[in-house]
């Protein structure tokens, strides 16, 4: 959401962020529907622990250039060995409008693409 109104067409990326040599890598993108609703889903193949995040590209209540990246993590129990699904995770409806703890501004080119 964007205040009262759904956030449509809006980047949502699933990210397993590694610390030490490995990289972080992109597991998964796609765009919010017209409800501002989405669903990801990715793997990968790591020797460590993963540590799996959505972040969320936006511009909402926003008139600075670059966009807002807001990331949220994804808990342990949602994250199997499979590369289906077993149990979904809900992140609930979350405004958008506020400012998150961590909220970063994200330039790439990337984060604008359709």
């Amino acid at each position: 959401m964007c205040d009262d109104k759904p956030l449509n067409n809006t980047r949502v990326k699933l990210w397993d962020d590694d610390s030490g040599p490995d990289p972080d890598e992109e597991l998964a993108s796609t765009r919010t529907d017209a409800q501002g609703r989405f669903e990801l889903q990715g793997s990968t193949k790591e020797i460590s622990n993963i540590d799996i995040r959505f972040k969320i590209y936006h511009d909402c209540d926003d008139i600075l250039l670059c966009q807002r990246r807001v990331k949220f993590a994804i808990p342990s129990k949602y994250i199997n060995n499979e590369e289906k699904v077993s149990k979904w995770f809900d992140a609930g409806i979350l405004n958008m409008a506020l400012e998150y703890k961590g909220e970063e501004r994200d330039c790439s080119l990337d984060s604008l693409d359709d």
